[in-house]
């Protein structure tokens, strides 16, 4: 791998890794916020958006290298999917178990890498297919659970909301355009929506200002860093970052709210994680191989 691309490689490792880490408190922090769905998704998507606009404006004032909002039509695209995966998470949180929701949200590292076979050529190799397969096991463990015991609408929607996230992350990386602000922008449909609801149900939020701080610095630098790594790693690259939420999401929520997981969530997850853990050191220990090679076929 030339240096170039090695530091960019780097860069989007760095990038998406602390967009990962600070998107495992967004759950936490909606469950510490005590508040109505509508009410939640409304102060988030609503101080997400301010921050937005607030960073893009100083960032034209100090440099001249702000990428756009919205990127052209591919921008559009990749808004709407966020949109959509923001008003579906919201209704997963208050409709399946926190564990549920987070195992099932991994599941967008193997939607990236068949989206990515499907329409960008990146055909997966055995290894993929096989980690695929189990991961599909364990979604069924999960969702089979969430069906006797009333979860089924909320599994349902954390599987959506991963299928869009995966969606959005290959069109970032097919058009290779900075969707930096593109994925914060898109909180404004769902915002909007939110606000006609809350104006039919009321408004209810108990603890306002752990949502505040969710939607003003944890969703901006989350989303920020996990919507500008395509630019720099492969899709099921980024994808795999998610799963820093699938990890540490269900502790936190365990040592802040004593919520245990059901034995067929435990069973399910593990089976995800041990699949993309796994599936990541073959990936790793390919990626060695192939600059080990490059470099004797192209030595310095």
């Amino acid at each position: 791998m030339p240096a170039a691309d090695h530091s960019h490689h780097a860069k989007g490792l760095l990038l998406t890794a602390i967009g990962g880490m600070a998107l495992t408190v967004d759950i936490p922090l909606i469950r510490l916020a005590d508040g109505a769905p509508w009410s939640i998704l409304m102060i988030r998507c609503g101080t997400t958006l301010a921050a937005t606009f607030v960073l893009w404006l100083v960032m034209r004032r100090l440099t001249r290298e702000t990428p756009p909002l919205i990127p052209g039509r591919s921008g559009a695209i990749v808004a709407l999917l966020y949109a959509m995966s923001s008003i579906t998470f919201i209704t997963a949180v208050y409709n399946t178990g926190t564990a549920n929701l987070v195992f099932i949200l991994a599941f967008n590292t193997m939607f990236a890498a068949l989206l990515s076979w499907l329409f960008l050529k990146e055909r997966p190799g055995p290894a993929t297919l096989i980690a695929m397969a189990a991961m599909l096991v364990g979604v069924l463990i999960i969702v089979g659970d969430g069906i006797s015991s009333g979860h089924l609408f909320g599994d349902l929607m954390a599987l959506a909301s991963a299928f869009c996230i995966a969606s959005a992350i290959t069109i970032t990386r097919a058009s290779g355009k900075n969707m930096g602000f593109t994925a914060l922008v898109a909180v404004a449909l769902p915002f909007l929506v939110a606000v006609a609801m809350v104006r039919q149900t009321g408004y209810h939020v108990a603890a306002p200002w752990w949502i505040v701080f969710n939607g003003s610095i944890i969703m901006p630098l989350s989303f920020f860093c996990l919507a500008s790594g395509p630019r720099y790693l492969s899709a099921p690259e980024v994808a795999m970052f998610y799963l820093l939420e699938t990890v540490l999401a269900p502790v936190w929520v365990w040592m802040i709210f004593s919520e245990v997981p059901s034995r067929q969530s435990v069973i399910g997850g593990t089976i995800l994680i041990v699949s993309l853990v796994a599936h990541s050191l073959w990936q790793l220990h390919q990626g060695r191989k192939r600059r080990a090679a490059a470099v004797v076929r192209h030595p310095a």
